[in-house]
């Protein structure tokens, strides 16, 4: 008789496997994070990982129910903000 193997849910998420699970690409979901736009990331040693609840958390501050809903929270492109300029 085998016993039966319990299936758990990774709780934190690699940046590929992340990106994944919000619909992006590894690259832009590695720009947000340079530019400070997107979800709340932790590093681990010298791994960049993603809570699933942070990532399902930045992408509800999307949700809209109408293209003239203003909801209630903005996600930025990934790119720079324009207080993030720079200088010279």
């Amino acid at each position: 008789m085998t016993e039966p193997v319990a299936v758990t849910t990774p709780r934190y998420l690699k940046t590929p496997d992340a990106a994944i699970h919000l619909g992006l690409s590894a690259r832009t979901l590695e720009k947000h994070r340079c530019y400070g736009t997107g979800p709340v990331f932790r590093k681990l040693g010298g791994r960049i990982v993603y809570a699933i609840d942070d990532l399902e958390a930045w992408a509800a501050l999307g949700t809209r129910r109408s293209t003239s809903d203003t909801g209630t929270g903005v996600v930025h492109p990934a790119k720079r903000l324009p207080t993030d300029c720079v200088r010279r």
